[in-house]
Parts: structure tokens; C-alpha cells; sequence
């Protein structure tokens, strides 16, 4: 059945729960300033909106740790999810998901977009929180569905979607279509692992100056 413009179908609702679809992981990094020092001191970045057409916004920059550092974080991962392996996933085509990548994105450089990663990419995803100034309200929340009727839906892209405009059956949807679910608050060497396919987006961001904005490392594995 094809849908109108802006016309959603309903997804399946799990509320998400810590240690089951979700994972937080305080003082993550043994030494997050000099992570956060590195990153600062980078002078190419890649630029998204509103510097370039791009629709992610800010800029950003890979790799965010070394070697050691993110076999430490696999570990990790493993260890909170239960998975034997982790490993960057990429297609035939060679598209992969840009995973061990630091994001800088100013309050008016970004916005919340609800979203969820590609399934055929990635199981798990993690956002690693690096500037210490940053208040709490700059976390990431989890989202459910908002029906035209005004019942809530949603909130997971299930087998054989691979992302949230398939399984909406829509790219484009009205803008009150989404409701904040689960907040994790932004804090300083903050860890936030969760399952990839459940709709999440960035609270808020922060900051006029590089060193003042919402940074953060994102990564993607599949297991």
C-alpha cells in the first residue's frame, strides 16, 4: 500500500531499557583530556551543514582515538552487549559508516533529527561525550512515533527495513511526528552504547567556538 506525503506506518515499541537496548559507561577513557586535546589540535576537518550542502551538521574528523584505545572500547562493548565480536561493517561497494569519527556541532549548526543507523551497516552504536563545558541537556534522547491521531507509536526499525525511511515507508514526515522517549544526559568521558536500530537523535547542541561546542566520537559495529 503507498502511502500520502508525510504519512508514516507504525513501527514496533520497545521501551528502551539500560542493559538491554542501551548502555551507559561513565569515565570511559583512562585519559579523555588528551583524547579531547588531539582532536582539538586537528586542523583538517570535513565540513557538513551549514558550510557545505551536507545534511549532518558541524564538522568532523576521523580517526577520534588510536589503535589501543578503540581495541579497549570493542572490548568494552563486548563485554556490556554480551557479543563474542564487534567489527566495522561495509558493503560489496565498499560503503561503510563512519565509525572512530569526532563531531563538532554548535547550537546553531544542528538541530534534533530522529533517525536510526543502517541496519545492513551496523547492530550496535556508541557516542563518546569529549568537551567537559558542555550542560547535560546536550545527551541524546530516544524517540517513539507520534501518530496523526495523536496515539504513540513506535520506536524500532525491524527486518526487512534497514533504516527509518524504509520502515516509515517515507523519507520525509511532519516535523511534530516524532516524541522524546529516553533521555541520556551529556557528561564528560561519558560512554552511551545502544542498540542501532532503535530511533534516536542528539537532545541538543552547544557552543559558537570550536572549543565551546558538543563534541563527541560516534562509532558502529556490527557483531
Amino acid at each position: 500500500m503507498s502511502l500520502l506525503p508525510t504519512q508514516m506506518r507504525p513501527l514496533p515499541y520497545r521501551k528502551p531499557t539500560e542493559g538491554r537496548d542501551y548502555w551507559v559507561v561513565d569515565d570511559a577513557l583512562p585519559d579523555p583530556g588528551a583524547v579531547r586535546a588531539r582532536c582539538l589540535a586537528r586542523t583538517e576537518w570535513e565540513l557538513g551543514y551549514p558550510y557545505t550542502g551536507e545534511v549532518w551538521p558541524g564538522m568532523r574528523a576521523i580517526p577520534a582515538l588510536l589503535d589501543g584505545e578503540l581495541a579497549a572500547l570493542d572490548a568494552k562493548v563486548c563485554q556490556l552487549t554480551g557479543a563474542k565480536k564487534v567489527w566495522v561493517e561495509q558493503t560489496e561497494a565498499g560503503i561503510r559508516l563512519n565509525h572512530n569519527c569526532v563531531q563538532v556541532v554548535g547550537s546553531t549548526e544542528g538541530a534534533v533529527k530522529p533517525h536510526t543507523d543502517s541496519s545492513n551497516l551496523c547492530r550496535y552504536a556508541a557516542v563518546l561525550y569529549l568537551n567537559p563545558d558542555v550542560p547535560e541537556q546536550c545527551g541524546t534522547s530516544f524517540f517513539r512515533q507520534r501518530m496523526p491521531t495523536g496515539q504513540l507509536g513506535g520506536n524500532i526499525v525491524m527486518p526487512p527495513h534497514r533504516n527509518l525511511a524504509e520502515a516509515l515507508g517515507n523519507r520525509f514526515v511532519q516535523p511534530n511526528s516524532f516524541v522524546e522517549d529516553v533521555r541520556v544526559a551529556y557528561r564528560f568521558n561519558r560512554l552511551l552504547v545502544y542498540k542501532a536500530n532503535l530511533i534516536h537523535s542528539a537532545t541538543a547542541y552547544w557552543g559558537l567556538e570550536t572549543a565551546a561546542k558538543r563534541m563527541a566520537a560516534v562509532f558502529f559495529w556490527m557483531a
